[in-house]
């Protein structure tokens, strides 16, 4: 796994990136293609037309966006509805989808935030690490899909955002989840980043985990509503994919988003009763590695690998492992499961 540099205005930036990961992106598409008729019966063209509904928020949010977008698909030798659908594609069939993943943020010595991303194998080889700087915003690293405009990471003023997927057939206006995502990237401090959710709003529910340098952190279920909030306690939050502070909105997780999430807590209390009996610096990235790697109540584990008994359209695996120090700009990477990782990589701002 490399990082992709990526520098310039917006529409060189999406012209960079859509050329560099051309074929990822065709395969991207022709995954969602598929996705989006096992999941809710539609075809590519009809889940474009869909898309087009979003455009207004992202007008009224995020205007600048618009020209990466063009140059992204004009580097990829796609249409701009192409890339658009693939930015959109929570809101067009996601909110129909069981989701995995396993996040948690963590102030010990430093900010922490970390978390696996799970989803289709068939989108491991179009995961990408994208390093974008542009003239109008901080510097920042993504990790992802590849033509989307954003996912997991952090910005050059200390602000990280992780995020869960939450099965909800709730889908209002705002934001498409991919967009806000990088619009939090973008932003100059964490309380801009946390604007994106509260003022913004997010067009279908997800979990967006928010962490500043300094200390600061917030869980967001995010939704066209103001999101449901989740405070740290004893510096500490975690999330997997149900709501824990939506009353008014209902999801339909998998049964194993409560044992994960009572499983992660049990192992960053454990981890850090263990670490605080000497210095706050003993939490370091091998031990918060370890935790995205048990293995506890497996193969619905928080580090999750191929489950054949599971049908087709539920299987899910870890595709990366991402650990973030805010304080210092720095991700580590681990591309496929954190236990065996097929690379791994750091990246620092």
């Amino acid at each position: 796994m490399q990082v992709t540099e990526l520098r310039g205005d917006r529409h060189t930036i999406g012209a960079l990136h859509g050329s560099r990961h051309a074929d990822e992106i065709h395969r991207g598409m022709a995954v969602y293609d598929h996705l989006f008729h096992d999941f809710v019966g539609l075809d590519w063209p009809t889940a474009r037309r869909q898309a087009q509904r979003f455009l207004p928020a992202i007008e009224r949010h995020f205007p600048a966006i618009l020209d990466e977008i063009v140059g992204l698909a004009h580097g990829a030798g796609v249409d701009f509805d192409d890339i658009l659908t693939l930015n959109c594609r929570s809101e067009i069939s996601l909110t129909q989808a069981n989701g995995g993943c396993s996040a948690f943020s963590l102030a010990r010595g430093n900010q922490w935030l970390a978390q696996n991303w799970d989803w289709r194998a068939d989108q491991q080889h179009n995961v990408v690490a994208l390093r974008i700087a542009t003239n109008d915003a901080p510097a920042l690293i993504s990790l992802g899909e590849a033509g989307m405009l954003a996912k997991i990471g952090l910005n050059e003023v200390g602000v990280g955002v992780g995020l869960n997927a939450i099965r909800s057939r709730t889908c209002g206006t705002g934001l498409p989840i991919h967009v806000a995502l990088r619009k939090i990237l973008e932003s100059p401090d964490f309380a801009a980043a946390k604007r994106v959710a509260t003022d913004d709003r997010v067009a279908s529910p997800a979990h967006f985990l928010l962490a500043g340098s300094g200390g600061d952190a917030v869980g967001l279920e995010v939704q066209p509503d103001p999101p449901g909030e989740i405070s740290p306690h004893d510096g500490i939050v975690t999330h997997t994919n149900h709501l824990c502070a939506s009353p008014g909105l209902a999801d339909f997780p998998r049964a194993d988003s409560h044992s994960r999430l009572d499983r992660l807590q049990r192992c960053l209390d454990n981890a850090c009763l263990k670490d605080m009996r000497t210095e706050p610096d003993e939490i370091n990235v091998e031990t918060l590695f370890a935790i995205l790697s048990d293995h506890d109540n497996s193969p619905v584990s928080i580090c999750r690998h191929h489950n054949p008994a599971q049908p087709e359209s539920e299987r899910m695996e870890t595709l990366f492992s991402v650990v973030m120090n805010l304080d210092r700009r720095e991700l580590h990477v681990r591309l496929g499961k954190p236990c065996r990782p097929l690379s791994a990589l750091r990246v620092s701002l």
